[in-house]
């Protein structure tokens, strides 16, 4: 139970943390600044500090809550960053929810509980993870993000910002792993089983850079494709992890019938709510 309460806090905070970050990123023009030169731009804008400091916050929450219950339990959870998302942004940007959103933010939450109720994750343990289903699961993650990296880049539009969204999504249900197994070398050996896990030197390598890749699907704006994209990788990788390197289990037979409705479900209501004026902010500012 505490594993749940604190995964609907860490996505609680991501909501926030989203719409000040977009309040942000929506006023920069795409192409206007890169790399260092663009979070140099962002760094000097108060909500965009405002949206880092809350991310801190959800990440040791999520961190939290990965450490004391199953990655295939916690990760699903933080789809709810959407609703919360929406909610938040129409009292920023002082709009009302219409019937629409409603509906949307209703079957959202009503497919994670079923999804969740019929797989019922349980057992496995990071840190009895076999090296070469790390090696492997590893290997195809990181392939699998520089592709959708690339196509985003060479792209424009709504497939640039779904590629994009992908490659995010993709990184932080990765990292979410790592973490989740950082936490478990700690809890097992304390702080030098933390410092002799090669996890956590590649969440230190690769975060900042998948941080960076949030940064560039958000300055995109198309968040028609990359919410959705975004919202729905992190819990599918996270959930393969816990079931192919973690050993976790679920039940299976009809019940896998039940969470599919529920992931189908969880979907249609994603890509409903990203569609959302509210989520959309005020219009960018075009280059001088």
């Amino acid at each position: 139970m505490l594993s749940l309460l604190l995964a609907v806090l860490a996505a609680l905070g991501n909501a926030a943390a989203s719409v000040l970050q977009r309040k942000a990123n929506r006023d920069e023009p795409e192409g206007r600044a890169t790399g260092l030169a663009l979070l140099w731009r962002l760094v000097r804008r108060p909500a965009w500090l405002g949206g880092i400091a809350v991310l801190v916050v959800a990440f040791l929450l999520q961190a939290a809550a990965l450490s004391t219950g199953a990655i295939a339990i916690v990760q699903p959870i933080l789809v709810l960053e959407l609703p919360f998302a929406l909610l938040m942004a129409s009292m920023v940007f002082h709009s009302r929810l219409h019937a629409r959103e409603w509906i949307a933010i209703v079957g959202m939450s009503a497919g994670l509980a079923g999804m969740l109720y019929a797989l019922q994750p349980n057992g496995g343990d990071p840190n009895r993870a076999p090296g070469v289903s790390w090696v492997m699961v590893i290997t195809v993650s990181l392939a699998v993000t520089a592709i959708f990296v690339v196509l985003g880049y060479r792209a424009e539009g709504l497939r640039r910002a779904a590629y994009l969204g992908l490659a995010t999504g993709i990184g932080f249900g990765f990292i979410a792993a790592l973490i989740a197994s950082i936490g478990a070398a700690y809890g097992a050996s304390g702080i030098g089983g933390v410092l002799r896990a090669p996890q956590t030197y590649l969440a230190i390598v690769l975060g900042p850079g998948f941080f960076f890749l949030l940064q560039k699907a958000l300055q995109a704006g198309q968040l028609v494709a990359s919410q959705p994209a975004l919202t729905l990788a992190n819990p599918v990788v996270s959930v393969a992890f816990g079931i192919v390197v973690f050993g976790e289990r679920v039940r299976g037979g009809t019940w896998l019938m039940l969470a599919l409705f529920g992931a189908v479900l969880i979907i249609v209501c994603t890509i409903l709510l990203a569609r959302s004026p509210l989520l959309q902010g005020p219009q960018r500012a075009e280059p001088h």
